[in-house]
This record gives C-alpha cells, structure tokens and sequence, in this order.
C-alpha cells in the first residue's frame, strides 16, 4: 500500500464544493523503454479514482495509462458544508492504493 500519494484541498463557494487534488504516482503505459537499459517499463497506473462525501459517492473515476505523471485532478459538486468530511481513494493496475481522508474548509 502506497501511504501519503494524496494532496487534497477542499473549500466553499456559495452551495458549490470545490476538491482539487495532486497525487502522486508514476503512471506508467507500459510502452516506454529505459533509456539505459533499453527495457521496457512496466505498465503501472491508477486505474480507479474515487471521492466519497459523508459516505456518498461524488466521483467514481476510471483512469488509466494516457493520464500524466503525478495527476492534477479537480471536482466540483453541491451539498457540501465547512467541515463536511470527504475520503478519496485510488487502486493502481498492480493492486496498490492508498486513501485520505479530508475536511471541507
């Protein structure tokens, strides 16, 4: 299990909650070669994304290996309040995850 791969900021803007979020992972395609070795790298990426508000889904994201290194992501949806609690969690093609858990500033 990967640990601490999460960044999330959360606030308000009227009834509209906005989440934006680095994570930080290779995302490899599988396609690229090793430029010493001339071997190709394995496959390795974030194949589901998922954000949870009180419990309930709010995003349930399929990715896969054309997302970019380290990934910016940002949501937005309604029915949020300050301090609301909110869980993002992501499983990659090799079986890792990781998750956070977050306050709505």
């Amino acid at each position: 299990m990967a640990s601490n791969t999460i960044r999330p900021r959360a606030w308000i803007d009227g009834d509209i909650a906005t989440l934006k979020m680095l994570i930080t992972h290779p995302m490899e395609t599988g396609r690229r070669k090793d430029k010493k070795s001339g071997k190709v790298i394995p496959a390795h990426f974030i194949e589901t994304l998922k954000v949870e508000h009180n419990g309930q889904v709010v995003l349930d994201a399929l990715l896969g290996p054309a997302v970019s290194k380290n990934p910016f992501i940002q949501c937005k949806f309604k029915g949020a309040k300050s301090k609301d609690a909110l869980k993002i969690s992501w499983i990659d093609n090799k079986g890792e995850t990781d998750s956070k858990d977050a306050k709505i500033n």
